[in-house]
């Protein structure tokens, strides 16, 4: 409908410029405006143009028609436009619809997924400090890394004194004060014997019937193993190996014997145990052969003597320590086979605290 006024009303203004020049043009200018005044207005034209005017009924009775066709056309037009535009609203209010429904969806599941993942570190948290507060019962230990000497303790409840206790071993032995030490009474004899690679060091099990006898007291030989390097230090100086041939009184004390091994001749009583090695870890050997711990020993018998514990796990203390100022030999050939296995074995020094270092003059 707005199409059709606004050509009506350029009709006017191209029938009027051209009115001034053409009477014709005038009169039809005079016409477009009768049809544009009101009907009171159109009568004092119409008495003047008198003639012209009756000349045009026949173009106004013959444009009716076409005013009359034009109608209904923009009367479709105006309702297709009031059609489409109900569509579009709908159209639009569906997708705000269904932008709506998912954002409610995704701010429900991230609502769900947030609730789920602190519930899920709230349950792991929990089970952490449960883990954290349950007594532990590892098995594992070694030198270095997680399992090493620092987290002992750690591993298991029963190895506390690995980390609390302050008597422990090695120790730096310095500051000593020398006396006159009883003398070590060795009742030791060829005997049969076992070896196993535990994983943490070569052990000797040796036969019953070896002794020794220091403070009144009976300690049978139990076992030889090694360490590298040295765990006992003499003034802040270690050697490159170190025996410790350890025994036990029928009262279950234990009292370590630890002999210092530097780079010289060959070694008489380790050839025989590394001749004898088992092929695999945990594997036990029992030779059909002997071997004499008195092999193990200086020829001079002056030593340190100190309460400690174990060098490994438990760590159990009130270990009689006695330590030989001598250093025993073995071959650069014999020391390089045992660091090819265990090239460190050997806990770090611990405080002394106060405990006091005996030496032989």
């Amino acid at each position: 409908m707005r199409n059709l006024i606004a050509l009506f009303a350029c009709s006017c203004v191209t029938f009027c410029a051209s009115a001034a020049n053409d009477p014709a043009a005038a009169a039809a200018a005079k016409l477009a405006a009768s049809v544009s005044r009101p009907a009171s207005a159109m009568v004092p034209v119409a008495k003047k143009a008198e003639p012209v005017e009756k000349k045009a009924e026949p173009v106004e009775k013959k444009a009716e028609p076409a005013e009359k066709k034009a109608e209904p056309a923009a009367t479709n037009e105006e309702e297709a436009e009031v059609e489409l535009s109900a569509k579009i609203a709908q159209r639009l209010a569906a997708l705000r619809e269904r932008q709506q429904a998912r954002a409610t969806a995704a701010a429900r599941a991230k609502k769900l997924a947030d609730a789920k993942r602190r519930q899920d570190e709230q349950a792991a948290l929990a089970a952490a400090a449960a883990a954290a507060a349950a007594p532990k019962h590892g098995t594992v230990w070694s030198y270095e890394g997680e399992t090493g000497p620092a987290n002992w303790s750690k591993i298991n409840v029963d190895w506390a004194k690995c980390g609390t206790g302050n008597r422990q071993s090695p120790i730096d032995l310095r500051d000593g004060i020398k006396v006159n030490l009883e003398q070590i009474s060795f009742d030791y004899h060829p005997s049969s014997f076992s070896e196993v690679n535990n994983g943490h060091t070569i052990q000797v099990t040796v036969g019953g019937g070896n002794f020794i006898t220091v403070g009144n007291m009976a300690y049978e030989l139990q076992e030889i193993h090694f360490h590298r390097p040295s765990e006992e230090k003499v003034n802040g100086k270690g050697t490159e190996m170190v025996m410790h041939l350890v025994h036990r009184s029928a009262e279950g004390k234990v009292a370590i014997i630890a002999v210092l091994l530097e780079r010289g001749q060959p070694h008489r009583l380790i050839q025989t145990i590394w001749d004898n090695l088992p092929l695999e870890k945990h594997d036990v050997v029992s030779p059909s052969i002997v071997i004499d711990p008195t092999d193990a020993l200086p020829e001079r018998r002056e030593y340190f003597t100190y309460m400690g514990s174990l060098t490994e796990p438990p760590c159990t203390e009130g270990v009689l320590w006695m330590v030989f100022k001598q250093p025993m030999q073995a071959s650069p050939a014999q020391m390089a086979l045992y660091s090819r296995m265990y090239p460190l074995n050997a806990r770090p020094l611990q405080a002394t605290s106060g405990r006091m270092i005996k030496e032989s003059n």
